[in-house]
């Protein structure tokens, strides 16, 4: 069963097309990326799916539920944390938990047990009794979480769940998140961490421009890039990107740190230019690594326009 199903959702705000024509499935019980530049249509893309906004045209479902046709059951199945999202900072956590729980109509007795287990599990029961304007941004982030299970739902929305937030508390809402869909729970998340998606995600979507240009798994679309390789060295000396792009084997060159990056179709041929240009301009290759593409490059070169009639065969 699809937890999520999206055919051809579409919205405008005057003459501007935020999300085009956008279609793809989440299936119950995996981890869902979805990913994309800013302004790309993420957020408005969530927006209807919670039911923040109508969409002009297709049709959506969560659990089966028709966001349209039947919302208010589409909405029962969602956990929701909205990136800006914030809690009731003159409530104490535990009022806090309450008060959702109750909107959502969990009897009490059932609410106070599912709250204490999530205040434990996200490490927040000792401090359940203070007030929430005392709580740091990490803690504000755990208790929304929190509040967004208490109602146990099937699917959990997360749209930037760890943007800004401190190594520990990034790193514990992952965990938490690998927790919940091990014991079942869908969730959809956006984010801007490439790396996060990588770790995280069973599959990926990537939409730029209000449309779909990839699905896939983040394996998958790593090997995306075909023939394409990386070669990360360093020189002795210093040497701009310019200075390299030249070579007729290197499509792009970048910077990362103190090293360049080459993006080639032939290794050897690339190795044999860099160690000729190394001897004529008397430099010293320091390291020299070949890498296959990351997910960021497949991510880079899909959302700039790069490659994208090869790549976006995915869709």
């Amino acid at each position: 069963m699809d937890a999520i199903q999206v055919k051809d959702l579409t919205k405008r705000f005057r003459s501007f097309t935020a999300v085009d024509h956008i279609s793809f499935s989440v299936v119950e019980g995996e981890i869902f990326g979805f990913l994309g530049p800013n302004g790309s249509g993420k957020s408005t893309t969530i927006r209807m799916l919670t039911g923040i906004v109508k969409p002009d045209e297709g049709t959506a479902a969560i659990m089966d539920h028709d966001i349209s046709r039947d919302p208010i059951r589409a909405r029962e199945s969602i956990g929701f944390v909205p990136e800006m999202a914030n809690a009731y900072v003159e409530l104490t956590a535990w009022r806090n938990l309450m008060l959702m729980g109750e909107l959502y109509g969990v009897p009490r007795r059932e609410r106070e047990e599912r709250a204490g287990d999530l205040l434990r599990r996200f490490g927040l029961y000792e401090r359940r009794d203070d007030q929430v304007r005392g709580f740091s941004k990490g803690m504000r982030q755990r208790l929304l979480l929190c509040m967004s299970l208490i109602n146990d739902p099937p699917v959990l929305i997360l749209d930037e769940p760890a943007s800004g937030l401190d190594v520990e508390s990034s790193r514990l809402i992952k965990d938490v998140i690998r927790d919940l869909n091990r014991a079942g729970t869908t969730v959809f998340l956006t984010t801007h961490n490439i790396e996060d998606a990588s770790q995280l995600c069973d599959r990926v979507a990537i939409i730029n421009q209000g449309r779909i240009i990839a699905v896939d798994r983040p394996e998958a679309l790593r090997r995306m890039g075909g023939g394409l390789h990386c070669i990360e060295l360093n020189f002795s000396g210093s040497v701009s990107e310019n200075e390299l792009s030249g070579f007729t084997c290197v499509r792009e060159v970048r910077r990362s740190g103190d090293k360049l990056r080459l993006y080639v179709d032939d290794i050897d041929m690339a190795i044999g230019c860099i160690a000729d240009y190394s001897r004529a301009h008397d430099l010293r290759i320091l390291t020299l690594n070949t890498l296959a593409p990351s997910l960021e490059d497949i991510f880079v070169r899909l959302t700039t326009g790069v490659e994208s009639d090869e790549l976006a065969g995915a869709a």
